[in-house]
């Protein structure tokens, strides 16, 4: 079994490559190609990689290389998980929206905007090319904003499944707050990527016992700390929100908060240099204890498990997923992209039944459901005027004059990304 990983030299990588190694009968890798552009980071990870697989006895083959074509042809499946402009454009998209008052994130927001214009184009053209490379190869998307990255490649007919890691980490939480293996927990997930509520868990499956009312009142504090957000916002909505939801939930609180610190992109640029010195010692043959520091917590563990499934693998029957909507959320498009839990095969993804959701909920999905045709739009077809619209209909936003600040900022710090400006 052949993978590819674009984005490859990414700090993130070591934790994958972890991943494919305690897996390995799960996942058995005959060969691993990593593809970056970037020649001495790709260097440094991939020296890493060797070591971490041979630590661990695994015998499959690592490659690297700069040369995107030969790295993933005869490739079973593409991971994709790149950053178009790297850490300095998440930079200025943390930065930019707080002269205007809005939040500036990297995946919601105008920061989510700008890096979904950044970013689609670029995964289309890398998508193209597996696809000639080999046709039948499964693309599993950990690019964000994924949402909107996962319905482009699905609307351009590509075989595409989105891959986030709130909901594993959730899901591990959760377990050891109830004293259970992770394996027994099943969320009932519901939403899109990075705007989700966990409505129940469940305990042994889907039909299980909800135990998300002891779980709140048991550990309610433990998972407010985690999520940011009061206690008491938790027991009157009886839900776990994702802790993205805090953008929307407190979002002036975060926009004051954002103006008194260094971004997290400054912070997570510092780390990458530290982790990137330690890659290169030539004794580290496991991913250093920083790394859970960087994010991207038990991405391997479910990208393993999302690939073996989708290569006909052993695969977990039920994973949270990003795929097509197709009548799961009936109150939006068959195209929208949704996040939930879904049954996993050679086939792809299908989303288990969803109970009806409350307003509440289904007002705010539908609400950037909107947002993120218009941003798909925007990316793909370019313009001013789209990009406006875009932001005027992000409920982060919402004020036209706010969205025409906005527009300005965004194209005057991404003229080098935008083919149409």
């Amino acid at each position: 079994m052949k993978l590819a990983v674009v984005g490859g030299g990414s700090t993130y990588t070591p934790e994958l490559i972890d991943g494919f190694a305690r897996l390995r009968d799960t996942l058995p890798i005959t060969e691993l190609v990593l593809v970056d552009p970037a020649a001495e980071r790709l260097e440094l990870v991939g020296g890493l990689a060797r070591r971490i697989f041979a630590r661990q006895d695994h015998d499959g083959k690592i490659v690297t290389t700069s040369d995107l074509d030969a790295g993933v042809e005869g490739a079973d499946a593409v991971l994709l998980q790149l950053r178009v402009g790297g850490q300095a454009a998440r930079e200025r998209d943390e930065t930019w929206p707080l002269e205007c008052g809005c939040v500036g994130q990297e995946t919601t927001g105008a920061g989510g905007l700008a890096k979904a214009l950044r970013t689609v184009p670029v995964v289309l053209d890398i998508a193209e090319r597996v696809r000639r490379a080999n046709p039948d190869a499964w693309i599993i998307d950990f690019t964000n904003p994924v949402g909107i990255v996962t319905r482009a490649l699905l609307q351009a007919g590509h075989k595409a499944v989105g891959l986030c890691n709130v909901a594993i980490g959730l899901q591990r939480k959760f377990a050891g707050l109830l004293g259970v293996a992770p394996s027994e927990v099943h969320l009932d997930h519901v939403g899109l990527n990075h705007l989700t509520w966990e409505r129940a868990v469940r305990l042994g499956g889907p039909e299980g016992e909800n135990v998300l009312p002891r779980l709140l009142a048991e550990h309610g504090d433990a998972v407010a700390d985690d999520l940011r957000l009061p206690r008491p916002v938790l027991d009157r909505l009886g839900v776990v929100p994702s802790y993205y939801l805090r953008y929307f939930y407190a979002h002036d609180e975060v926009v004051r908060e954002l103006g008194t610190k260094p971004s997290r992109a400054a912070e997570v640029a510092a780390m990458e240099r530290e982790l990137l010195e330690m890659y290169g010692d030539p004794a580290l043959d496991e991913k250093p204890a920083l790394l859970a520091k960087r994010g991207g917590a038990f991405y391997s563990e479910a990208a393993v498990d999302l690939a073996a499934s989708l290569l006909g693998g052993g695969g977990s029957p039920y994973q949270v997923v990003n795929t097509y909507n197709n009548g799961t959320l009936p109150f939006l498009p068959d195209d929208a992209v949704v996040e939930t839990q879904a049954s996993v095969g050679s086939g792809g993804a299908v989303p288990l039944p969803v109970a009806p959701v409350d307003p509440l909920y289904a007002g705010l999905i539908a609400h950037v459901t909107a947002y993120e045709d218009l941003a798909l739009e925007a990316a793909l077809r370019g313009g001013r005027d789209r990009v406006f619209k875009a932001l005027l209909a992000h409920p982060l936003v919402g004020q036209y004059d706010r969205a025409d600040g906005l527009t300005d900022r965004l194209i005057a710090h991404n003229r080098e990304h935008l083919a149409w400006v």
